[in-house]
């Protein structure tokens, strides 16, 4: 089984998160099964004490396999160091057993579903950030992500059953902004996922970064605190 949820930011939060009272469906989970979450993960943070703590308590005492994307909120320094190796059909970061980080503009089969993948978002809290400390420039694709994004896309013939992505498309942000208040505004990595969107077939569509649970057209999920097992039917 496969499920999501959306930005834990380290601690105190993931725990509160995936315990058995808040997830008590993992009881029935094992490694083979997956729990994917949608950026801001956040406990490669400093590489301190904590971060090993509860990166060993994922691997150890979880019953699953967690996976992530980047958000704009992780130490991208830390993060680059992890050896890169492959993963059902696309490149991670293998963390440890069984906490992996899926790479910005990949392709997973899952459970025989495709699965494309592509983190980061601007901090529209940057000024109360410092760089290298609390804030790093990766947080934004380089041009070949990017590329590497549509490359993928176009292998797979613009036809995958999941997108997760950390923001979102222009479209999508214009709908945020219409029922929530919110300062993000408009960049770079919007425009390129409404590119994707105009394009791509596509069963369901899940983001992370607007702290909400909502559901928008078009097959998509804003999804926050919610934990939710992603069943796939047919496209529409």
């Amino acid at each position: 089984m496969i499920y999501i949820t959306g930005d834990v930011h380290g601690m105190p939060w993931l725990s509160k998160r995936l315990n058995t009272r808040s997830f008590p469906e993992q009881k029935q989970l094992t490694k083979q099964d997956i729990v994917i979450i949608a950026g801001d993960f956040g406990l490669i943070w400093d590489g301190q004490k904590e971060d090993r703590y509860w990166l060993k308590w994922l691997d150890e005492v979880k019953p699953f396999t967690t996976v992530f994307i980047d958000g704009n909120h992780e130490n991208f320094d830390l993060l680059e160091q992890f050896p890169v190796e492959q993963w059902n059909g696309g490149g991670v970061h293998r963390i440890n057993d069984s906490v992996l980080h899926l790479m910005r503009g990949q392709v997973y089969t899952i459970e025989d579903k495709r699965f494309f993948t592509f983190g980061g978002a601007a901090s529209h809290d940057r000024e109360y950030r410092k760089e290298g400390k609390s804030w790093w420039a990766r947080e934004m694709p380089s041009a070949e992500e990017y590329a590497c994004g549509l490359q993928q896309l176009e292998k797979h013939g613009w036809d995958v059953d999941v997108v997760i992505t950390h923001t979102c498309s222009t479209e999508s942000l214009d709908w945020i902004k219409q029922h929530y208040d919110t300062d993000v505004e408009q960049d770079e990595m919007h425009e390129y996922f409404q590119t994707i969107q105009d394009k791509l077939n596509y069963r369901q569509w899940w983001f992370g970064h607007y702290h909400h649970d909502v559901e928008l057209p078009k097959r998509q999920r804003l999804i926050y605190h919610d934990i939710v097992q992603i069943e796939i039917g047919s496209s529409e």
